[in-house]
């Protein structure tokens, strides 16, 4: 991917060769591909054009100090930018307030709940998609929402209504890693109906080119496989506490 022209790259170029990247040059975004990916973000669907989403970009280095202290990530503090995707219902309350109207808390539902998150994660996704196209490096970093969320909504100042989806990082790449293989094409997107034939045969051809490619890798080796790493992730996750920091952001869902 590497690309050091001020040509954008094209489309195919842009979705096919992404890759997060860890490692950034210290140095600020162009005045323009700051611009770019501020506009795309904006520019993205959101569920009934509501907009339930919004986005602190990051540029104070104190900041992104604290939050990568907190994170334990270093891209935090060594991109040129973070940006806090959230999703975001206090904006339609502010406004509902102004006009004297009802706001029945759509946020309190399950699936108010998935449409913020939703609008954050494709608005995350568009800056993704610019940056990437730019010859920027990016990485979404989801721990920043699991790690400490009482403390991250402060650090924030996040009011309720408001929650932290996803933090990304941005900058120059200091490097280009390899490019991790993915689930073949019908592991993936299936055909009128969920499944594929011998899906768990397929599944353990996709661990073994995990554990090849994670053992032959340039940079950190590793003897992790797909299916078991995972797993120790998902494990970890069932430590965290989201439903009561979701709580006290004021997604208390009832339905």
């Amino acid at each position: 991917m590497e690309h050091n022209d001020k040509t954008p790259l094209s489309v195919e170029r842009t979705l096919l060769e992404r890759r997060s990247i860890r490692r950034y040059e210290r140095m600020p975004l162009s005045a323009d591909d700051a611009s770019f990916i501020r506009d795309s973000i904006r520019n993205t669907p959101t569920s009934y054009n509501g907009q339930q989403f919004s986005v602190i970009e990051i540029t104070d280095q104190e900041l992104k100090e604290q939050l990568a202290e907190i994170v334990g990530q270093k891209q935090l503090k060594t991109s040129a930018v973070v940006f806090a995707f959230l999703s975001d219902f206090n904006k339609i309350a502010v406004a509902a307030r102004a006009k004297g109207l009802e706001n029945p808390g759509f946020e309190r539902t399950a699936d108010g709940l998935i449409v913020g998150t939703v609008d954050a994660a494709l608005a995350m996704m568009s800056a993704i998609v610019a940056a990437t196209s730019r010859g920027l490096a990016t990485c979404p970093i989801g721990y920043a929402r699991t790690v400490d969320p009482t403390r991250i909504s402060a650090l924030l100042g996040l009011p309720k209504g408001v929650y932290l989806v996803c933090a990304l990082a941005v900058g120059v790449p200091r490097e280009i890693p390899d490019q991790h293989p993915k689930q073949p094409e019908d592991l993936v997107i299936f055909k009128n109906s969920y499944g594929t034939p011998n899906m768990a045969d397929k599944l353990m051809a996709y661990d073994r080119t995990i554990s090849e490619f994670n053992a032959t890798r340039s940079g950190t080796k590793s003897d992790n496989d797909w299916t078991g790493h995972i797993l120790g992730y998902y494990r970890e996750g069932m430590n965290y506490n989201m439903l009561t920091a979701l709580r006290a952001q004021g997604y208390d869902v009832e339905k």
